[in-house]
């Protein structure tokens, strides 16, 4: 199995043990905003402890641990020019899968700024994104998302995240992949389910986005195994637990 989507940094050595021994052998850590991201030395000092310590954290106890950096909404720093023009370079580093998280919160203009450019650079360099929808005003702020990504970049580059029953509708139809976050103020297994039901399992990847929030890093195989009690075919989960995730992200 893949998480596709956890924040690596927050959790303690012993979820990543727990991770593997469910099942899961592959994960993608995101950048987010665990502390005041007042500087892009606060921001460049985190990319570096989920590249060196937490892939090591993580591939000590099995489990294979991908990077996505990017600047998240919440992070971004007086000085984001700095990180915005390191992004290609750090790009390179063979643990990197994409850019990420990144996206919009509150929708403020140099909100849009800053994920326009680095959609930019993702299309220029052809690379993967995985992108953040909010918990407040989330329909009305995955519009513009949305509008930007299609004016920005190839929608099969793009990962849209935390989908729920709010949001799916206004995105199936493109060519995006949607991750399904399941999480205890997000949703449960069950929901992932019904959504699984309704809308199929070709658009859609699983994940935990394990934080600081309310989390649980088996959120993923729970959800398998509800998928298993409703009588999903094996392929099918396959698909959401693993294989689409594994196409994206080339891994």
């Amino acid at each position: 199995m893949i998480d596709a989507h956890i924040h690596a940094d927050t959790r303690p050595y012993e979820d990543f043990e727990k991770m593997a021994i469910s099942g899961i052998d592959k994960a993608i850590t995101c950048a987010h905003d665990p502390l005041r991201m007042t500087t892009s030395e606060v921001v460049l000092d985190h990319f570096h402890r989920l590249v060196s310590n937490d892939v090591k954290r993580a591939n000590e106890n099995g489990l294979k641990l991908y990077v996505a950096l990017g600047l998240h909404p919440r992070s971004i720093s007086k000085n984001h020019e700095i990180i915005i023009q390191a992004l290609p370079n750090l790009l390179q580093n063979n643990l990197m899968v994409a850019i990420g998280e990144i996206g919009l919160e509150k929708t403020s203009s140099q909100e849009i700024n800053v994920f326009i450019e680095q959609l930019k650079i993702a299309d220029d360099l052809k690379a993967k994104v995985i992108v953040h929808t909010p918990r407040t005003n989330k329909k009305e702020v995955t519009k513009t998302t949305k509008k930007i990504i299609l004016e920005n970049i190839n929608p099969k580059l793009v990962i849209i995240d935390h989908i729920d029953f709010d949001i799916v509708d206004d995105l199936i139809d493109q060519d995006f992949t949607l991750g399904i976050t399941v999480q205890p103020l997000k949703m449960a297994p069950q929901d992932a389910v019904n959504l699984l039901k309704e809308y199929g399992t070709d658009k859609f990847v699983l994940n935990s986005d394990i934080s600081s929030s309310p989390s649980d890093p088996l959120s993923v195989p729970k959800t398998v195994h509800q998928m298993r009690l409703a009588d999903f075919k094996e392929k099918d989960i396959a698909k959401v637990s693993e294989k689409n995730a594994s196409a994206f992200f080339n891994i």
